[in-house]
């Protein structure tokens, strides 16, 4: 066969439009988010004109839509890292447990990370916002060990149900002592209640800006991992037949999964859902193809969050609802569709 006739083979013209089409729809999602961006800064208690929009991006804060937008530009910005973060997460975090109801929130890794924030709060002062993120990737990485171990435990180890039990019955457990912690502290137990519901409200650069270093950590463990959960994806014992080390792969993808969910923990409280929904939705679009999951899943966990902040504000005008609560309708009916209606032994 000449080049040119194996260059044309169907199994490579089949490739190629594959390929194109993934990009098409990575592009729509993009454009999707550039969107919602827009929205996100001219849709809230009160609406703004582009006139005022533009200005405010300027710098100017002449008038009340203007000072308006100043405010909601940190706060969309946060909106679509956290969301980027928990969506890319979730993504992994399916990958390395070959685990369909895998989420940051149902694995407890949000919530273990809240119980070590309060913790942190409560008992030792804690106020730097570098020590909030550490804590909160040290509590993420403390309750993915606790309920892998956990879920492992017993006959054909770590299967999908019960590591989401494992998971679900952690987050319970964890609720209830981050509870008995602050309960006794009025002092804080009003700022650590509102930070627990999970929201973006409030958001300034000042918050965001340390949390940058440690989501790009964790996304280029993630993304550095794509091929090898590809590998994992076959099977551990094909995987090691290919000759992956198995063992680091895992470690490797789930610190990155960690360090990602810790940091969009420390800064926007635990944030449930946006791994299992993103994920799942963009398969339908980029495949199993880890290499083109992964940035698929961080678009659109972004879309995801900034659409539900978004949704948040117009329902309860002039109050709001925070991300979380409107994270939390979306995706319960979306984890008892994918509980009753998928068989999930594994991906």
């Amino acid at each position: 066969m000449t080049p040119s006739a194996a260059h044309s083979s169907p199994r490579s013209f089949s490739l190629r439009r594959s390929n194109r089409t993934r990009t098409f729809w990575l592009g729509a999602v993009f454009l999707l988010l550039a969107v919602l961006g827009a929205a996100s800064v001219s849709i809230g208690s009160r609406s703004v004109d582009w006139v005022d929009v533009l200005g405010a991006m300027r710098g100017h804060i002449d008038g009340i839509g203007q000072a308006a937008v100043a405010v909601r530009i940190p706060r969309t910005v946060l909106a679509a890292l956290a969301g980027s973060a928990l969506g890319l997460a979730g993504a992994v975090m399916q990958g390395v447990t070959r685990n369909p109801l895998a989420d940051p929130g149902i694995l407890g890794v949000n919530m273990g990370a809240s119980l070590a924030v309060a913790v942190g709060v409560a008992w030792f002062g804690m106020t730097s916002a570098q020590a909030y993120i550490w804590t909160a990737i040290l509590g993420a990485g403390c309750a993915a060990v606790f309920v892998y171990t956990v879920g492992s435990l017993g006959r054909g180890g770590a299967t999908p149900l019960k590591l989401a039990l494992a998971g679900t019955a952690t987050s319970m457990a964890f609720w209830s002592m981050m509870v008995a912690v602050i309960l006794p502290r009025n002092d804080i137990a009003g700022g650590i209640r509102s930070w627990q519901i999970g929201g973006v409200g409030g958001a300034t650069f000042d918050q965001t800006v340390p949390v940058l270093p440690f989501i790009a950590f964790g996304a280029a463990l993630s993304f550095i991992s794509a091929r090898k959960l590809n590998s994992l994806a076959l099977g551990d014992e094909l995987a090691a037949g290919l000759g992956e080390r198995v063992a680091a792969a895992r470690a490797v993808a789930a610190l990155g999964a960690v360090f990602l969910c810790g940091a969009a923990t420390a800064v926007c409280g635990p944030i449930a859902f946006v791994g299992l929904v993103v994920p799942h939705l963009c398969r339908q679009l980029a495949g199993v193809d880890h290499r083109w999951l992964l940035p698929f899943s961080a678009v659109a966990g972004a879309s995801l969050l900034l659409a539900a902040d978004i949704v948040g504000r117009v329902v309860a005008r002039p109050a709001e609802l925070e991300v979380g609560i409107v994270t939390a309708f979306i995706g319960a009916p979306f984890f008892i569709w994918i509980v009753r209606r998928q068989r999930v032994r594994e991906l």
